[in-house]
């Protein structure tokens, strides 16, 4: 963050659960990422989790009383609401979330949250059969339809014995469901296709070739892209990775399949962000049974899958194609080469044999080259900050057609 950009602030509401320790994670990941976090709890969090202990990985005073003279002068409950930019209340308890919506403010948490104009969030956590009632739902609908939003909670064992809907998402979560709501949402407009991930080419029932893609950076455009508004529908290969909240998710194995998957969603989008290791070649055939070991050499005969992004170029009919270059040599080169004979808007190219910039890791370094002519050598950074960068130069280059 410049020193010209106004630090974000969160303000936390924290309810009386088991649920509260995972706050203490939440404020920990928000912190880190540059957010100013100031806390509200409830009589009851404090049965679960002392203030000092959000005060320490804050660096800012709890409130905690709504007639308590000294918390006022340091903090201020109009001051608190004033300054958020958001406003998140996990755990969020059926009680508190039943005096929210019926409008009763009867502590520090629910008058503060009365008195601010900031967005709202709102993240349950509770007994599953406490969820499933029909009060409770109603009373979510009812946020949600005076512009509230919700997350919906994660399914497990509960601390109360039970198993089902109820559990507090984590911490990253809703995180990441924090920035999605605090960016810009300046693709609003787009539907946006992207692809992840390697591909898996089968030799036989147990044996396939691939590559060393992770996903890592294809997943990271999709979160970049629905924090800033748009509609994504990610085609992703297999990977370990849990697709973001909010895509349209198709799930791939080989190549064949991801051109199949791609061409079909073709039509509906208005840019396509080609960031998965397509496999360049497959087996000519793949045995039915499993390849005995021998003693001898095993020759394998391979021929070309389908090149998905050249494809698409032949046929852009106004949509924009953004392809991704892994390389080894001659970086801006080949990601010009590949730039003109696909036909493509924009390269994302980076050398993955940079310490930084390889597979499975969480930081890239790019350089993007775009068919103006302009590159653009970036440093080092994460993936999710390069995948903003990728979305920005996208924007600028579109505003000059």
């Amino acid at each position: 963050m410049s020193s010209a950009e106004k630090q974000r602030v969160v303000v936390l509401g924290v309810s009386g659960g088991i649920a509260c320790y995972k706050a203490v994670e939440l404020v920990r990941i928000l912190v880190r990422t540059g957010f100013k976090v100031q806390i509200i709890m409830t009589r009851g969090a404090m049965e679960f989790v002392t203030p000092l202990t959000f005060q320490t990985l804050s660096g800012n005073p709890v409130a905690t009383e709504t007639f308590n003279l000294t918390q006022e002068s340091e903090i201020g409950h109009i001051n608190l609401a004033d300054a958020a930019d958001l406003f998140v209340i996990a755990p969020a308890t059926a009680n508190v979330i039943g005096k929210i919506s019926n409008g009763i403010a009867d502590d520090l948490l629910t008058t503060v949250l009365m008195a601010t104009k900031a967005p709202v969030l709102i993240v349950p956590a509770m007994n599953v059969h406490m969820y499933d009632n029909p009060i409770l739902q109603e009373n979510l609908r009812k946020l949600r339809r005076i512009g509230y939003h919700t997350m919906e909670p994660a399914e497990g064992f509960l601390a109360c014995g039970y198993e089902g809907k109820g559990r507090l998402p984590d911490a990253e979560k809703i995180a990441e469901e924090i920035e999605r709501l605090l960016k810009k949402k300046d693709l609003s407009t787009e539907r946006v296709l992207i692809t992840a991930g390697p591909n898996r080419e089968p030799l036989d029932p147990v044996r396939y070739i691939s590559n060393r893609s992770s996903g890592k950076m294809g997943y990271a455009l999709v979160r970049a892209a629905l924090r800033r508004g748009a509609d994504v529908t990610l085609v992703t290969g297999p990977t370990a990775l849990e697709p973001p909240i909010g895509a349209r998710v198709v799930a791939v194995t080989t190549a064949a399949e991801m051109r199949e998957a791609v061409l079909r969603e073709y039509p509906n989008c208005t840019a396509v962000i080609m960031a998965a290791a397509v496999a360049d070649y497959r087996p000519v055939m793949a045995a039915e049974k499993k390849i005995k070991r021998s003693h001898g050499a095993v020759e394998l005969r391979l021929e070309p899958n389908p090149d998905i992004l050249k494809e698409l170029g032949q046929s852009k009919d106004g949509k924009w194609l953004v392809g991704f270059a892994a390389e080894t040599e001659d970086l801006t080169a080949n990601a010009q080469k590949k730039l003109r004979e696909k036909n493509l808007d924009m390269v994302i190219a980076n050398n993955v044999a940079e310490e930084g910039s390889g597979f499975d890791g969480d930081t890239n370094i790019a350089t993007i080259v775009d068919r103006t002519g302009a590159i653009r050598s970036l440093p080092l950074m994460s993936k999710d900050d390069l995948a903003d960068r990728v979305f920005d130069h996208y924007l600028a280059l579109k505003s000059r057609r």
